[in-house]
């Protein structure tokens, strides 16, 4: 089985090459997509990727990994001419999946935001609309590669200011490419110490003794909601097992796009498994044990949904010491509480929290830590479109307003690994962004009358 799907995976790669694409982007498309995909998905995530001038995949993840051909009219004939013999061989020109008419909004390379912690604040021109300014701060998260048009419209949607899109890998030991829309200061930032581990060695150095010299990688690649079947870590330890050391060019190229894509450690002599629940714990910033107690598959999911608490308290950090008798907090999506958990790690006092978060399970997490850590009022919200203005107007006069309204809604329909659903902030889930626009609005309307 292991050596027949080494040949499917070939076979496609050859295709690609003949069609004129490089053999390292033909190979690295297949790994992603699976030798299924269709030529289609396969040669548009080729030119997705060429037209946001990332040639190397290495720090992309299956959840990051845009599908959608972005519109790239370029002069290449020989690009052109690639695109038409293959739009006559397959399925030709398929829907685009932009979820918007807008142009797409350039991402940096590389992404490190306005600047990253223990570096001089970078010239940045950032000049906030009048609107944004004033109270509350606000501060929102989503994948930074989505279907084309999707960031100018939620920059629209959130006074106009440009987001600040960073990847987690120059802070931590895994990527997560996020992008950040938000009115906080940009100087006076600091990082959560002790500072995060940086490579997997660092976060986890008992793999070295098991680490073969042929699999190069240093860092993660963005945590997931779910992980690598036990099939291919048995498929992959049977494989290497009957190969001499170091295994054949062709099987070492498989094995590490495999552990790549799942995020394989290794754990013994030829043997790979995912990372446990606890460990992506400690990479994403939580405390150990933060979602013990929930069912396994529920802790992927969690964790993988949830922010990068170390790269949000650095962008927080700025309020440290604004706020010394304690804030007031509207949490929207707040999933397992990674901004909670932020705040009290750079040592915000909470005196309210307004969680509004629909999964049953997510919840129990967040009042759980809660509990044990907190001294401050937790108000517990399901739904985010039950929290109708009079009802936010009716808590805020109680409570004395918010200092800041933080969250990320769905991505569901935004990711790349979605490939029936990206549509966008259209779909079913993502949609749930423009309650955060109407909440945000309406906070800071009612607070201009109180």
């Amino acid at each position: 089985d292991f050596l027949q799907e080494l040949s499917q995976k070939d076979k496609k790669i050859e295709s690609l090459v003949r069609m004129g694409f490089p053999e390292d982007e033909a190979e690295m498309a297949v790994v992603r997509c699976g030798q299924d995909a269709s030529m289609s998905v396969l040669v548009d995530l080729i030119y997705a990727s060429e037209a946001l001038e990332d040639g190397c995949y290495d720090n992309f993840s299956d959840h990051e990994v845009t599908f959608a051909i972005a519109d790239c009219d370029n002069s290449d004939g020989g690009r052109k001419e690639k695109r038409k013999r293959f739009e006559g061989d397959e399925q030709g020109s398929r829907r685009l999946l932009d979820g918007s008419h807008d142009e797409p909004m350039p991402l940096p390379n590389p992404m490190i935001g306005f600047n990253l912690p223990n570096e001089r604040l970078r010239s940045v021109d950032r000049c906030l609309p009048s609107q944004a300014i004033g109270a509350p701060f606000f501060y929102y998260e989503n994948v930074a590669i989505a279907p084309k048009g999707v960031w100018t419209t939620i920059s629209r949607f959130l006074y106009d200011i440009q987001p600040e899109f960073v990847d987690s890998r120059f802070l931590c030991a895994a990527a997560r490419k996020r992008g950040y829309i938000h009115n906080l200061p940009i100087k006076n930032r600091s990082p959560l110490l002790p500072l995060p581990p940086k490579t997997i060695f660092e976060a986890f150095p008992r793999t070295k003794k098991w680490w073969p010299a042929w699999d190069s990688r240093k860092q993660f690649n963005c945590l997931l909601t779910s992980v690598a079947k036990p099939k291919l870590t048995e498929q992959i330890h049977r494989a290497l097992g009957k190969c001499e050391d170091p295994p054949p060019r062709r099987v070492q190229k498989y094995v590490l796009e495999s552990c790549r894509t799942g995020n394989l450690i290794w754990v013994g002599l030829n043997k790979v498994a995912h990372l446990e629940p606890d460990e992506m714990e400690l990479l994403l910033g939580f405390p150990k044990d933060h979602t013990r107690g929930i069912g396994r598959t529920e802790r992927y999911k969690s964790l993988g949904n949830s922010f990068h608490v170390d790269t949000v308290a650095y962008h927080l950090s700025a309020l440290r010491g604004m706020f010394p008798h304690g804030m007031n907090v509207l949490s929207l999506f707040s999933g397992i509480g990674g901004a909670e958990v932020a705040l009290h790690r750079l040592g915000i006092h909470m005196k309210t929290v307004v969680s509004v978060e629909i999964s049953e399970v997510n919840r129990f997490v967040l009042r759980s830590w809660w509990d044990q850590t907190q001294t401050g009022t937790l108000i517990e919200i399901a739904d985010v479109q039950s929290l109708t203005s009079e009802r936010l107007e009716s808590c805020m006069r109680r409570i004395g307003g918010f200092d800041l309204v933080i969250g990320g809604s769905p991505c569901n329909n935004l990711a790349g690994r979605n490939r029936f659903h990206r549509d966008g902030l259209e779909g079913e889930q993502s949609s749930l962004f423009y309650h955060y626009s109407r909440i945000l609005h309406s906070v800071k309307s009612i607070m201009e009358r109180m």
